[in-house]
């Protein structure tokens, strides 16, 4: 009989056979044109040899030759959990899309353990590609063609996405994006490496985080192959963080949170590394790790929006 490998509790738990039992962001809410919403979206395939799709977001008050801000957007979930098709991140993306008038695009990169990391950073590399190669209005996405102004491009995710945002973006800045500038990232409660290795990921006690033991050892489980001091995880480890490729950053952290301080540390980090770009640091408090998602008609959560609708609508 096999036994439990992992334990992610709520949320999977994997078994010795290889078993993965996910117990959250498995349901899938329907793409749909001109919804209620306000907002249409749209599945497109983006290597589907590999599994890599996105779904894309278009506010319907669209005019047909308008061109808007563009996102993308990589969700969280430790590596090993979510999708953009599940009701928490199409329903979180859907309200960004219309409270910013922007075009998002949502990565549905492949998931840990079955595809360890660096698979998760190697689809979104190829996302950010496929989303770029509409610069030229000859992509194979109308809605990309048509309404995305690469003169305002953005990233953004939360935790395990923000990571990813990162990533990318120290990514662009060593291989380049071609002609195309990165805006800016903002990195919601982000998922980093600890400020000290020998220390304990705490918050106050009660956070989300508290309640999910080895918060550093989930890093080991999702990238088998490296330490928490893999640059990936832990930027201050980075020689190339100062070649982060984008004007601005915004880091959102919130009190509650067991990776608040690294947020901070990271906010600190970037900050003393000679990249030349513009710091911004959002602190919500008296909240847990990515509360916004599953509260997001709280006043705090709407606060945390029009800061992010913001960054993405400002030079």
């Amino acid at each position: 009989m096999a036994e439990i490998a992992h334990d992610f509790p709520p949320f999977l738990r994997a078994y010795t056979d290889g078993r993965v039992e996910r117990y959250f962001g498995t349901d899938v809410v329907p793409a749909s044109v001109y919804s209620e919403t306000g907002v249409s979206t749209k599945d497109v395939a983006i290597a589907p040899e590999k599994g890599v799709s996105a779904r894309i977001f278009k506010p319907n008050t669209i005019n047909p030759d308008q061109k808007l801000p563009l996102l993308i957007y990589f969700h969280g979930g430790a590596f090993c959990l979510g999708s953009p098709f599940c009701p928490t991140y199409h329903n979180y993306i859907t309200s960004l899309v219309a409270e910013a008038n922007v075009i998002a695009v949502s990565v549905d990169y492949r998931l840990a353990p079955e595809f360890p990391v660096p698979v998760a950073y190697e689809d979104s590399w190829a996302a950010i590609q496929w989303v770029l190669s509409h610069n030229t209005a000859q992509g194979p996405e109308p809605w990309l063609n048509d309404h995305s102004d690469f003169n305002q491009f953005f990233i953004a995710g939360e935790s395990a996405g923000a990571n990813i945002s990162h990533n990318m973006a120290i990514r662009a800045g060593v291989e380049g994006l071609g002609d195309i500038n990165l805006s800016g990232i903002c990195l919601v409660h982000p998922y980093f490496g600890r400020r000290e290795t020998n220390s304990e990921s705490r918050g106050a006690g009660d956070s989300l985080v508290d309640k999910m033991p080895g918060v550093d050892n989930r890093w080991l489980f999702v990238c088998p192959t490296t330490g928490i001091n893999d640059p990936r995880l832990n930027p201050a480890a980075d020689p190339e963080l100062r070649r982060l490729a984008c004007r601005k950053v915004m880091v959102c952290v919130a009190e509650k949170d067991g990776l608040s301080d690294r947020g901070l540390f990271y906010y600190e980090t970037l900050e003393k590394s000679g990249w030349g770009g513009r710091l911004e640091f959002v602190k919500t408090e008296g909240e847990d790790h990515v509360f916004y998602l599953f509260e997001p008609g709280t006043e705090k959560a709407m606060t945390l929006m029009k800061r992010l609708v913001s960054f993405l609508n400002q030079d």
